[in-house]
């Protein structure tokens, strides 16, 4: 190494104190003269270490509430000089600076604070300005200087510093990379909070951020590489869970997982229900007296395709319900908490993966869904819409029943979930049938009908599990053949957002074959 790459002077300034005593310890017995600011060199002093205060450094005190302390062309140039050219180590010279070789920044808490739901000022005076252009530039100096953005590279930088007194222009390039997205990703949480406090759900500019929770085994498919990232949302779900046991999650598990939970949240926690996911789309959901009565009925409408799927609980998941998910191939179990019988009988079946998330997610909670194509991606607001009474339109001469009403509310909460296009049949709070995803919404009711018939005979039942239920679809039915094929199967109320040209005759065929059916006035197309 060459003497203008070794480490002689470090900065050190951050906000989260973990390890940086050891850290700062360790540069001074490997003879590194130690800068610092406020609550980090009063840390280290404590400490028993010998720090210069910025102000030292600068000849200029700190002010306006610490709001200008490294903004100065002595730490700004030791950082951002060039050590090997002669015009830069002239003008260091005319003006007193001296080179800084090591910074070690981390940002004021801004994600935090918002998180805690701090006043606007608060918010803005965690936002931090002298850290960030510090960081930016030793980063694109990083040539001559290492930037250490966060604590887990403190024993990587310690290491190579004591063994050769500099480090490796890799590690300084990775260093570099690693504190521009950190930046990035700071400033992209100071615009959308921005954002949404100027109300504009569409900036011109929208920056998107999120960190590592975890390198996947492979994406979709075996072929494809894949990685989870959290962005910091508080939303409870598969990224605030903790995992109690089970092989690493894949991304599958994720997707799959995420859909489960998301469902689930429709029906809130007042009364026990559980949805089976395979594929991101709902094989059996129930409410019930108990769990277990409402894990019973959503496993009968799909036993098949329950098999190797997702389970999603809405209240506290216990051992006598543990003892029933376990009698199939499960993937993943996910509740907002699980009691310790549960654990237990779980731990017999080590590769389940079984995930607490701490509690429920709101379903009318607002939020963005993005979707990437190519050349950019599309923004939209959560489908949180969740039905209301007053959204219903009863069209038909008959009017539902108390409890096709309730089937057919029940319904279009879980159509909502079911990739378009989507018909759930469902009777007694539970799904009898689902068809999911098809090109033609007569299919989604043709194979809706076969599923049923064949969970029918799965349980040994005298008639397919479709006769007298409801049925919801997710968007109109542009034709009368879809509901007419519904009715075949069974139905007698048909619960539908309506809107089409067509509405008329499709209210016809409805009053022809004696169903009830309500319009809501709102489409869940998912796709």
């Amino acid at each position: 190494m060459v003497e203008q790459s070794r480490v002689n002077r470090a900065l050190i300034s951050v906000s989260d104190k973990s390890g940086i005593v050891d850290f700062a310890a360790r540069l001074a017995a490997a003879d590194i003269e130690l800068i610092s600011t406020g609550g980090t060199a009063k840390a280290l002093r404590e400490a028993g270490l010998a720090v210069s205060d910025v102000s030292e450094v600068t000849e200029f005190p700190e002010m306006m509430d610490g709001r200008i302390k490294t903004l100065h062309p002595r730490i700004h140039g030791g950082l951002l000089a060039l050590r090997d050219n002669a015009d830069h180590r002239q003008s260091m010279s005319d003006h007193a600076i001296a080179g800084i070789d090591l910074l070690v920044v981390n940002l004021y808490p801004f994600q935090e604070t918002v998180a805690k739901g701090a006043a606007f000022d608060e918010c803005i005076e965690n936002i931090d300005i002298g850290g960030p252009a510090m960081i930016r530039a030793a980063a694109k100096n990083h040539l001559f200087v290492g930037v250490v953005t966060d604590p887990d590279d403190y024993e990587t930088v310690l290491s190579e510093i004591e063994h050769a007194g500099a480090l490796r222009e890799e590690t300084k390039k990775r260093l570099a990379g690693k504190a521009f997205a950190m930046t990035a990703a700071y400033d992209s949480a100071i615009s959308s909070w921005f954002a949404k406090q100027n109300e504009e759900p569409f900036p011109k500019d929208y920056a998107l951020a999120g960190r590592l929770a975890s390198t996947l085994r492979y994406g979709e498919n075996p072929h494809q590489t894949a990685a989870f990232y959290k962005t910091g949302s508080a939303r409870f779900g598969v990224a605030t869970a903790r995992q109690l046991q089970g092989k690493e999650l894949s991304y599958n598990n994720l997707n799959d997982t995420d859909a489960a939970y998301e469902l689930i949240a429709e029906f809130g926690e007042e009364k026990p229900a559980i949805a089976i996911i395979k594929h991101a789309n709902p094989c059996g959901v129930a409410t019930g007296e108990t769990l277990i009565a409402a894990y019973e009925a959503a496993l009968r409408c799909d036993p098949v395709s329950a098999f190797g799927g997702i389970v999603a609980l809405n209240q506290t998941l216990t051992g006598e319900v543990a003892r029933k998910i376990v009698e199939i191939f499960t993937e993943v179990v996910i509740a907002p908490a699980i009691d310790d019988e549960a654990v237990e009988i779980f731990s017999r079946k080590k590769n389940l993966r079984l995930l607490a998330a701490g509690g429920l997610p709101a379903a009318d909670e607002g939020g963005t869904v993005f979707k990437p194509i190519a050349g950019g991606f599309l923004l939209q607001s959560r489908d949180a819409h969740t039905l209301r009474d007053t959204d219903l339109k009863i069209v038909t001469k008959r009017q539902p029943s108390a409890q096709e009403l309730a089937d057919m509310r029940f319904a279009f909460k879980v159509a909502k979930h079911v990739k378009s296009n989507a018909i759930v049949y469902a009777k007694n709070g539970a799904t009898v049938g689902v068809g999911a995803g098809q090109m033609s919404r007569l299919d989604s009711s043709r194979i809706a009908a076969r599923k049923a018939q064949d969970a029918a005979e799965a349980c040994g039942a005298s008639q397919p599990l479709t006769q007298d239920c409801v049925v919801a679809s997710d968007a109109f039915f542009p034709f009368a053949d879809g509901l007419l094929a519904a009715a075949e199967a069974g139905a007698t109320a048909v619960i539908q957002p309506g809107g089409s040209i067509r509405d008329e005759d499709v209210i016809a065929a409805a009053d022809d074959a004696g169903l009830a059916m309500a319009f809501t006035g709102v489409r869940h197309f998912r796709h």
